[in-house]
């Protein structure tokens, strides 16, 4: 359009909308909405009631669906994404005169069906494009459709009057009819007077309508004014803004938008998330471009990236990602005047400012919308979470059974790795003789290849048992971080005693007597035996600080002479001084030999606030 120069713009839109969209284009980034109520209804209730057959109910219509949706009021979507909408902005920004052609309909009928994925003409010649769908339009299925193209291209043939060049921005569907009335009425004009062209072809008259009434929509609702998701619709303003190249931007958005989301989610789970990898997105983007060619789209909807989402990385990131989807930058438009009335919107629905829900029908329809299914745990509101702390019982707690599964699993893991490391502490070499014992020693043998010997590795047996583990997520620990400190007891033989501490559990309330918490650091007893609570034992009070505590009580309470000790770091002559005192050992494990993802799930420990909770625990809690 900026290319060539027209004379006028001719819009499909009747001309009492004129004022209304083109106050709303003004105001773009900021979207609205421009509905036009039906009009005064009472010329229709002086009928005769010898018109009504006497086995009908006068206030019963006899066509109560098609009532129904004649019934629908038109409203027109300004979206700053929609080609007429987009048309007008520019024509209007260049000065060019616009001219509203489309025929007044107080019960407006539209006329759309499913058409090819738009992106197709980025790679395709519009005409191409054109060739391969106009053979699958069909006509128009009702009287007032009709009406509509005759008088666009009545109005087209008068408008050729005044202006030399004009662009029509329509509808593909629309235009095959518009342009064979078009022919009928240039034709009979050109061999006859007017008045024998009109009776030729029957030139539909105007109805009365409302004047159309601007509205702004609810920030949570615009995905149904958008043809395209709010999120992308916002990075073509702001490419408009900032003259960028927005070509490719329906692709590029869909990535812009699990870079943004992969930034929220790290922003809430902080150390806690999991890590979302350049190769966790590459396969995310993989799984949409899949999912989008079973579906037979070229480019993806909401529901194909939230569903790619969950299956790569998880509920909370999809959960992120629905979130931002919805997110419009310029909603609240940076041009303040008089304040609209807001109307929520739904699929071909919306609750006005007076309560009342309508139904509703676009002048300038976009591609079908239906709703999906798809589940995702969703984040408790604040007041959900103060209702929940309120009604909680202090004397009753204990543990998820799932998360005490995995972390008991770690548990063994960490005394295999222990019990490794002391057997190769003890590890030594000889000369071959008769056996290779534990393997092979290549490095002692390559050292003593001038002596034509081959040299075996011998691993005696650890000798003592490993009953105790420390594992330190966070050190050094600031105790404001972690003010629950507890001691829990094993409910059954499989379960260790545990001693930890953490963050307060009722500072994130994640469903009904369902709290969460973060380890900072935990100690293990296994075979579970009974002990005092270590945080209250007066015998350790001379510890200074949270590690130090636990690694005391370990070396208290354990049997054997080695503790497992789990941490960033290896023990300083602090810690081994103080294992000393028992005349304990602490084995190091790294614990970056670890995945972090699974370290970081391992921290995350809910708590129930009695066992009857865990019937439902699983529906509340929220997997990273």
């Amino acid at each position: 359009m900026l290319e060539q120069s027209f004379d006028c713009v001719a819009v499909p839109l009747p001309h009492s909308f004129r004022d209304g969209v083109e106050e709303a284009v003004l105001e773009l980034p900021r979207p609205s909405i421009v509905i036009q109520p039906p009009a005064d209804p009472f010329g229709a209730s002086n009928e005769s009631w010898e018109s009504i057959p006497w086995n009908q109910d006068p206030h019963q219509p006899e066509n109560s669906d098609e009532d129904l949706e004649s019934n629908a009021i038109s409203y027109v979507p300004v979206d700053p994404c929609q080609g007429v909408i987009m048309a007008i902005r520019a024509a209007m920004g260049e000065h060019v005169p616009r001219e509203y052609i489309d025929l007044e309909s107080n019960h407006f009928r539209p006329y759309a069906t499913v058409m090819p994925d738009p992106f197709a003409v980025r790679h395709v010649s519009p005409e191409r494009f054109a060739a391969a769908v106009l053979p699958s339009i069909t006509r128009p299925p009702d009287r007032q459709t009709e009406d509509r193209m005759v008088h666009m291209a009545q109005r087209l043939i008068e408008l050729e009057q005044r202006y030399d060049n004009i662009l029509f921005v329509t509808s593909l569907l629309h235009w095959p009819w518009i342009r064979e009335a078009y022919s009928e009425l240039s034709s009979n004009t050109s061999s006859s007077s007017r008045s024998e062209a009109a009776a030729t072809i029957e030139l539909p008259e105007h109805e009365e309508v409302a004047t159309p009434v601007r509205h702004a929509v609810e920030d949570r609702t615009l995905m149904f004014l958008f043809g395209e998701l709010p999120f992308i619709t916002s990075l073509y303003e702001r490419a408009r803004s900032e003259l960028e190249d927005d070509d490719d931007l329906q692709i590029d958005g869909v990535k812009e938008l699990l870079i943004a989301a992969r930034q929220s989610y790290l922003q809430e789970f902080g150390n806690q998330a999991r890590k979302v990898t350049q190769h966790h997105l590459s396969k995310c983007l993989q799984y949409i471009r899949n999912l989008s060619l079973i579906h037979r789209r070229l480019t993806p909807d909401l529901i194909t990236i939230v569903t790619a989402a969950q299956q790569i990385l998880g509920d909370q990131f999809a959960l992120h990602v629905a979130e931002l989807a919805n997110q419009y930058q310029y909603a609240e438009g940076a041009i303040e005047q008089d304040e609209l009335d807001e109307v929520t919107l739904g699929i071909d629905q919306a609750r006005l400012p007076n309560g009342d829900i309508v139904s509703l029908v676009s002048r300038l329809p976009s591609p079908p919308m239906t709703w999906c299914t798809v589940k995702l745990q969703r984040r408790p509101s604040r007041y959900e979470q103060s209702r929940w702390k309120y009604k909680w019982n202090p004397h009753s707690q204990c543990s998820y059974p799932p998360e005490d599964d995995r972390i008991e699993n770690f548990r063994t893991r960490v005394f295999e790795r222990a019990r490794a490391i002391v057997g190769n502490d003890l590890a030594r070499t000889e000369k071959f003789t008769t056996s290779v014992k534990d393997g092979i020693d290549i490095r002692d043998t390559l050292r003593h290849w001038y002596e034509h010997q081959i040299y075996v590795k011998v691993v005696p047996p650890s000798r003592g048992t490993l009953d105790a583990c420390v594992m330190l997520f966070d050190s050094p620990a600031d105790p404001r971080d972690y003010p629950w400190r507890s001691t829990w007891f094993a409910e059954h033989k499989q379960e260790s005693t545990l001693a930890l501490y953490a963050t307060n559990f009722q500072d994130e309330m994640v469903g009904p007597g369902i709290g969460c918490s973060i380890y900072g650091g935990a100690m293990f007893l296994y075979p579970p035996v009974d002990i005092p609570d270590v945080w209250t034992d007066p015998r350790l009070d001379y510890t200074e600080t949270l590690e130090e505590r636990l690694i005391a009580a370990a070396c208290m309470y354990s049997s054997g002479r080695q503790i497992a000790l789990v941490s960033s770091l290896p023990p300083g002559g602090g810690w081994r001084r103080l294992a000393r005192r028992y005349k304990k050992q602490l084995i190091h494990v790294p614990l970056g030999s670890f995945s972090d993802e699974q370290v970081q799930q391992l921290r995350r420990v809910h708590v129930l606030n009695g066992q009857e909770v865990r019937s439902y625990a699983e529906t509340f809690i929220r997997k990273v």
